[in-house]
């Protein structure tokens, strides 16, 4: 099960007025012709039919984790103690026990108060087991008290966290949910069915578990194909129409395994199942959000975004190299599964510089260091990278040699490394990659140099592209951002897209109208969001068909999502920019009722009663805001914004000085703050705050045209020369700035 809070880009304003299971068997049937063969509709048959031809494989699977991965609770699948045991943790005492052969939880629940819950379902096997309540409107929650099935005892997920009834991560919250968090990944053909206005789910499926069909897709039509006249005439059928068939391609198996083993969103409940992953899915990319600083997993990423960093990927290894795709094992145990490849040299003290049959001279250790999810659930990155442990000592990103000698110090780690493979290493991304995501003014050169490199894997140009567009100034980013647009892979022009969104729509006019008809799904919703968030009738006009369509998909997304806490603040800002601020609303109530600290809902929710002009709502929701996150500087710039409105100088002044003292990152607030001075001729202090906002905007056409101003006011001109030179390189047809060139003698 995914934990923690669902992360996806949520659109924002930055101000007031801104953002099994059937039995079916394979029966020799009467022969089909081979026209019918063709035409056969493909459904799901569950897991028997595939038996007669496949016991092995069948077998094999009986014995995976996918197999266990959702059954019905009863004494041969409950692994934990319901004896009336009892578990304490974290201000919770819950106590298993079993009533008419049913079992039983009593816990603390959405009131906080503790009751009785019957448990469904368990909900996957080693080395956890987890269990399901359900509970009224279709929904089932998965309890925070699992079973180490590796201990054999209860122990409680987010240990040391108390977290309050009616928080967002509660066993009984929206981040505990199965119909939205688990259920896919658990099940096979799952149809989540969520009901937005009624907020109820009817959720089925075909196989309750991971079965067959799960990873080969729906077998009626390769059944009929099998038993059909085609196949025993030798009209051979590539794949037999199953998805991923014996010697898949890599692309093909990604496609396969991925969907469930990435940290990502949906895109639809319509999947189009071809071989690009963001036509259903938006996977997440290595960055600080949820990955170290280099790209190592850090968060629970799964391994999706780590393998498509590796020279494993590169070099066309996939899954099955590995893994037994039926058991989920490894194909040899020990390093044997690397030495498939790898010369047996590397299998030597020469090589780890460890004791055969130890820790440290096993290849994952070094290569695929891992941590605990889930309480106790290890898992190793997929980066297969080489321990830099230099890098660590100069930018404290972890390395595999201190995962282990943890009383060492990384320069420690450095001086071994160095004194066994020289001082010397071979040049990695994360070189670039790490002080590219300090978003500072030195971060465009090694972001650049990232996005130029044809060896930089996709997936980190992808992160590089998002940085770069985030970045607060410097030479053009936009241009570099623009040039991603035509790149072959779909991350990495989904990437620049979404990046278009902090730059002018002046800049993108031209290259949008391809962009909405690309040939991947997610990149079309990414080009009809950015249009729409642009906000100019004119341009819409223009793009005709094309942004009506990607519009639709975009639509389809954005209501998919609303069984998300997140989704509905999505789904509200999506409206607002429609212009529906009724649903607009609505929404956003729903999303706060989901996750009442989901604080960044309450700054647009403000904006909408704002622009409907109720301002006393407005006022009142900034103020929840500022209660429950009192450090959040956009709250206390938002505030300022409308007793402005309000004419209340004295509390414009107060907020803005609240965000300057939080060390807010908006150029916005320094340059609201020195406008209020340089109107009472604080001329000195206005300066400053300008140029506060300039070292985070340095080309911002606001702050230095009012630093031009507030100069001529002076009678300075020379002291305004910096700032309009700064302009006219950045902006140089801008009919606002002309009268300034002139007056400077710059025309």
């Amino acid at each position: 099960m995914r934990w923690g809070h669902h992360k996806k880009t949520i659109l924002v304003l930055s101000s007031i007025l801104l953002f099994f299971l059937g039995s079916l068997v394979v029966v020799r049937c009467s022969q089909p012709d081979k026209k019918k063969d063709r035409e056969t509709v493909n459904e799901y048959v569950g897991d028997a039919a595939c038996i007669s031809c496949h016991k092995s494989e069948h077998d094999q699977w009986k014995l995976s984790d996918h197999f266990k991965a959702m059954q019905p609770a009863n004494d041969s699948t409950v692994l934990g103690d319901f004896n009336n045991a009892s578990y304490t943790a974290d201000g919770v005492t819950s106590r298993f026990f079993k009533k008419d052969g049913r079992f039983f939880i009593n816990t603390e629940g959405p009131d906080g108060k503790n009751h009785d819950y019957e448990i469904k379902y368990t909900f996957g096997y080693y080395p956890l087991q987890q269990y399901l309540v359900q509970f009224d409107k279709g929904r089932m929650q998965a309890t925070r008290q699992s079973w180490n099935s590796k201990d054999k005892k209860w122990f409680q997920q987010y240990a040391g966290q108390k977290i309050a009834a009616n928080d967002w991560l509660h066993w009984t919250g929206n981040g505990q949910n199965w119909n939205t968090m688990c259920a896919e990944c658990h099940s096979t053909d799952l149809k989540k069915n969520y009901n937005a206005e009624a907020d109820t789910y009817n959720t089925t499926y075909s196989a309750l578990t991971v079965s067959c069909e799960a990873c080969h897709g729906p077998a009626k039509q390769h059944i009929d194909y099998i038993n059909g006249s085609a196949y025993k005439d030798g009209d051979k059928q590539p794949g037999s129409y199953l998805r991923a068939p014996r010697n898949s391609s890599q692309l093909s198996e990604i496609q396969t395994c991925f969907p469930c083993h990435a940290r990502k969103g949906n895109i639809s409940a319509d999947l189009k199942n071809s071989n690009e992953i963001l036509d259903d899915y938006l996977p997440e990319i290595p960055t600080t959000e949820f990955f170290h600083a280099d790209g190592q997993a850090d968060d629970e990423d799964y391994t999706y975004a780590s393998f498509l960093q590796s020279k494993m990927y590169k070099h066309g290894v996939k899954c099955s190299n590995c893994h037994n795709p039926h058991t989920g094992k490894l194909l040899i145990a020990g390093n044997g599964v690397c030495l498939q490849c790898h010369d047996k040299k590397y299998d030597a003290p020469t090589h780890t510089f460890h004791a055969v049959n130890t820790a440290g001279a096993e290849c994952k250790n070094c290569h695929m260091p891992g941590k605990f999810y889930m309480g106790n659930d290890w898992r190793n990155d997929h980066t297969f990278r080489v321990p830099r442990p230099d890098l660590s000592v100069k930018y404290g990103t972890p390395n595999a040699c201190n995962n282990c000698h943890t009383s060492r110090s990384a320069a420690w780690a450095e001086t071994a490394v160095n004194k066994w493979f020289g001082p010397d290493r071979a040049y990695h991304f994360a070189e670039d990659l790490i002080p590219g995501s300090s978003m500072d003014a030195g971060s465009q050169a090694h972001l650049l140099k990232l996005l130029q490199d044809t060896a930089t894997p996709a997936i980190i140009q992808a992160t590089a592209v998002h940085y770069l567009s985030g970045l607060p100034g410097g030479d053009h980013p936009d241009r570099s951002v623009l040039q991603q647009l035509n790149h072959k892979d779909a991350q990495v022009r989904y990437r620049a897209v979404t990046g278009l969104n902090n730059f002018a729509p002046a800049l993108w006019r031209d290259p949008i109208q391809e962009l909405l008809t690309d040939k991947v799904r997610a990149v079309r919703i990414a080009a009809a969001n950015l249009v729409l968030s642009a906000n100019d009738a004119d341009l819409i006009a223009g793009l005709g068909t094309a942004y009506t369509n990607a519009l639709a998909e975009l639509n389809n997304y954005v209501l998919y999502q609303t069984d998300f806490a997140s989704g509905n603040i999505m789904a509200a800002d999506y409206y607002l920019k429609l212009k529906n601020y009724q649903k607009a609303e609505s929404f956003y109530l729903k999303g706060l009722q989901k996750d009442p600290q989901m604080n960044y809902a309450r700054l647009n929710l403000s904006t909408v009663y704002n622009i409907t002009g109720n301002n006393q709502a407005a006022l009142q929701t900034l103020e929840d805001a500022a209660r429950i996150d009192p450090k959040n500087d956009r709250v206390y710039f938002n505030l300022a914004l409308l007793y402005n409105e309000l004419n209340q100088p004295e509390n414009v002044e107060k907020s803005l000085k609240k965000a300057i003292d939080l060390k807010t990152l908006n150029p916005r607030v320094y340059y609201n703050y020195a406008i209020l001075l340089q109107q009472r001729q604080q001329y000195k202090e206005a300066e400053q705050q300008y140029l506060h906002g300039l070292q985070l905007a340095p080309a911002d056409a606001d702050i230095n045209y009012a630093l031009c101003v507030l100069h001529l006011q002076q009678q300075n001109p020379a002291a305004a020369m910096p700032y309009a030179a700064t302009l006219k390189k950045y902006y140089p047809g801008d009919q606002r700035f002309f009268q300034l060139w002139q007056q400077l003698g710059m025309l």
